[in-house]
Formats: structure tokens, C-alpha cells, sequence
């Protein structure tokens, strides 16, 4: 066998490896998912190269038994860009499993990322997997809230609508952008999307691609107000929103009833073109935090708590010296403003020193923890991402795992640095 990386000559037995092996047991080939592989190997998306596949193949045969791809992409920490690496589409043939085929691969990704300067790494994927390759279940993923048919308002017959939907064109493509970073504003962690991306979320993607949105704008009196981006297809009976964002003064009590008959109606549509379950629930696939719940919370009965990315740093000091504004800034709006010491992080196996002067992070370096100097506070395996992403607050996991620890002003100074947040990541794919 070889491992080596994508051809175009592999775009038809790649598509159909994947759409054989995305599935559960019984089901039949995944036509979503070998069309989204299509899609990337065809070279027109903006930051995937055909070649960023890598494929084992089983020289007796040509056949390809295990395949993975690394889909580079740029997201914020609070204000601050970086560069980040997404494996995807991770699968070995049945026949081939338990060889090692894909730690080879994750290598072999983790080495490209430190070749582009990406700082971090995330995937999702099936519980604990990915942990053997140094990643930890640290950023919320996937969580939603949904509402059914019968929850959708009526228009009386004697009010016409305020606000209207309409597809989104290329001339809209510069307000939705602006739309979208604003309401990013509101995240922790958040996916940046260039003009570059944005053109090719409105028409650089297969109808029937898996990641496939249909980009939408809203409009009052001719004058676009928000964006709205939504499946093109029902999962089973429901219709997911992936993007909702109003512009500065636009209510949100105001538009979102138009925005529920809106996807009553394109949900029945694509039922009338499917033949499959009726529409019969929304879902806005936008987090645990969003301005749509809060105007609307009587009409979400449902709520899917979050899963998670899992997710690889591998220069944790590197990190925390490029987050550092946010740190200072979340120090100099806190109770501890201008301190001045030092935090040793231990991690058991390493550790990090923050030394902190007069509020300024003056050095974060790598440190390593000894039996007669523990530190001041303990972070057992990976469990300090989940506190670096604002996924899990320090009381928590206190609480979860008995060899965390930090007591007296060293709890204190890490909830300031790192509080829970939410974050609303709609990676690239």
C-alpha cells in the first residue's frame, strides 16, 4: 500500500469511496457526500487544491481503501485571525481498518498544518476517535434550537407581509459578508468568510452537495436588512437555518415571524419536489446563543445541547502569546485589573508560565511542572483546551475531573482569563 496525495484521476473512485463508506449500515450510498468530494476535487474552491486529499492505495488492485482531506481555512479568537486546519472526510475500507492507515494520515496533516502556519486544528467526528491523535472534545459544535408546523404564525388575510426573502445575487455578496462578521461579533470562536468564500457559498457548489446552502437576503422596501442561509434539501421532515444575521435597528421580533413562513413554505416545496416526509419542523442550527432565541423562545421547544469539535493545539504557549489582546482585555475589565505575578499552569506531563505585570502579559513560556513544584493549577490529559475555548468554565471543570484544581486568587484569575462563552463555528468544508 502507499499513501499519497489526490489526482484528478481520482475524483470518480474518491466520490465513490466516500459515498460508500459515509453511511450507516444498510443504507445506500451517500450520493450527498460523493458529490461534496466532487466538488472539492474539482479545484474551484477557494482555499481546497485537489491535491489537499490524500488517498492509500492498494497497489495489487488501484484500489483506494482509506482516504482523508485537510480543508485550510482562517477563524477569530475574540478579534484575533488565524489559520487553522480541518481534516475531513475520514474513512477506511472495513477490509483495511486497524493498520494504522489514517494516524498515518493525521500525520501527514498535522505536518502540512505546520507548514501553512496553522496554530490550530479541528474535526468532528464519532466519540473519543480522535483522541488517540492528540486532540481533546474542547469547542461546542452543533447545537440548535427547533420549533414544529404548528408553531410557524399565521398571516391574517388582511396584512400583507413586511419584509420580503429573495435569493441572494452577486451584488448582495458585500452586505451579507459585512452582516455575517458583525453577528460573529457576538462569538467567542467564529469561522472567517472571505468575498472569495461567500462567492462560492452562492454558486460554486453542487445543489446536492452535503454542505450545499441556499444564500438568501431580507428586504423591506427594496432596502436588503439581513441574510439568511438555509439547507436546499429536508433532513427527514425538517429544514435547517445555518446563517440568520439582521443589520444594526432591524427587530428581530419584526422579521422573524416573515423568516417562519418563508421556511414553511420552501420546506413544503421541497417536499412537492422530493416526495419524501412532508416539512414539518425548522431548525436554527446556530449554537446555544443566538438573537432568534431570544425573540421567539416560545416557539423553540426543542433544544439539542451542543457536541463537540474536537480540537488539536499543538504550541499551546504560541497560542496564548497570539490571544494575548484578549486576555489583557478580559484582565483590564475584571476585578483583577493591573495585576502583577505569576500562573503555572501544570498539565502533568508539561505546563505553561504566564507572568503577568501590572495587568500586561510579559512572558508565556513553556515550564515543566516537578514533584516539589506542582504549580498552581492542575489540567489532567488535553482538558485545559476545553477552558481555553470557552467550552467548559474552570468550576466546571473542577467539578468533572478530580485532579483539577486551582484554589484563592488562582481560580479567580483563571475564570477571568478564560470565562465560559459560546462560539458558533460554520466551518468551511
Amino acid at each position: 500500500m502507499i499513501l499519497r496525495r489526490a489526482t484528478p484521476a481520482d475524483a470518480e473512485p474518491l466520490a465513490k469511496f466516500n459515498a460508500e463508506m459515509h453511511i450507516n449500515p444498510g443504507e445506500e450510498p451517500n450520493e450527498a457526500i460523493a458529490q461534496w468530494t466532487r466538488d472539492l476535487m474539482a479545484g474551484t474552491h477557494p482555499t481546497f487544491p485537489p491535491e489537499d486529499f490524500m488517498v492509500v492505495e492498494d497497489t495489487r488492485n488501484g484500489a483506494i481503501v482509506s482516504a482523508l482531506n485537510h480543508i485550510s481555512q482562517r477563524w477569530s479568537y475574540g478579534s484575533i485571525e488565524f489559520a487553522v486546519g480541518r481534516p475531513e472526510l475520514v474513512a477506511t475500507h472495513p477490509d483495511y481498518r486497524r493498520r494504522g492507515l489514517v494516524r498515518a494520515q493525521m500525520e501527514m496533516s498535522h505536518q502540512w498544518s505546520v507548514e501553512r502556519g496553522e496554530v490550530l486544528q479541528v474535526i468532528t467526528g464519532i466519540p473519543w476517535y480522535y483522541r488517540q491523535f492528540g486532540y481533546e472534545m474542547g469547542l461546542e459544535h452543533a447545537g440548535y434550537r427547533a420549533g414544529y408546523l404548528p408553531h410557524i404564525p399565521k398571516l391574517e388575510e388582511s396584512q400583507e407581509e413586511s419584509y420580503h426573502i429573495r435569493p441572494a445575487t452577486q451584488d448582495d455578496l458585500s452586505f451579507i459578508a459585512e452582516c455575517y462578521k458583525r453577528g460573529m461579533g457576538r462569538y467567542l470562536l467564529s469561522t472567517v468568510r472571505d468575498d472569495a468564500l461567500w462567492e462560492y457559498e452562492l454558486q460554486g457548489r453542487s445543489p446536492i452537495s452535503e454542505p450545499t446552502v441556499h444564500l438568501c437576503v431580507i428586504e423591506k422596501d427594496g432596502e436588503v436588512v439581513g441574510l439568511l442561509a438555509h439547507q436546499l434539501r429536508l433532513w427527514g421532515p425538517t429544514l435547517s437555518v445555518r446563517a440568520y444575521e439582521l443589520k444594526p435597528g432591524i427587530s428581530w421580533l419584526a422579521v422573524t415571524p416573515t423568516v417562519l413562513r418563508y421556511l414553511k413554505k420552501t420546506g413544503e416545496a421541497y417536499h412537492a419536489e422530493e416526495g419524501k416526509e412532508p416539512f414539518g419542523a425548522f431548525i436554527f442550527f446556530l449554537g446555544t446563543e443566538h438573537p432568534v432565541y431570544q425573540a421567539i423562545p416560545e416557539l423553540l421547544p426543542r433544544k439539542r445541547d451542543p457536541y463537540a469539535y474536537y480540537v488539536r493545539v499543538p504550541d499551546v504557549p504560541g497560542f496564548l502569546r497570539l490571544i494575548t489582546p484578549v486576555l489583557e482585555q478580559r484582565l483590564a475589565e475584571s476585578v483583577a485589573v493591573g495585576h502583577t505575578g505569576e500562573l503555572l499552569l501544570n498539565f502533568y506531563r508539561s505546563g505553561v508560565r504566564l507572568v503577568l505585570e501590572q495587568g500586561k502579559l510579559t512572558a508565556i513560556e513553556p515550564w515543566q511542572p516537578m514533584p516539589d513544584d506542582i504549580g498552581h493549577a492542575g489540567f489532567p490529559d488535553l482538558s485545559f483546551l476545553q477552558l481555553l475555548f470557552g467550552y467548559r468554565s474552570m468550576e466546571e471543570l473542577r467539578h468533572f475531573y478530580a485532579d483539577c484544581w486551582a484554589e484563592g486568587d488562582n481560580f479567580v484569575l483563571l475564570s477571568i482569563l478564560y470565562p465560559k462563552q459560546p462560539s458558533y463555528t460554520w466551518a468551511i468544508s
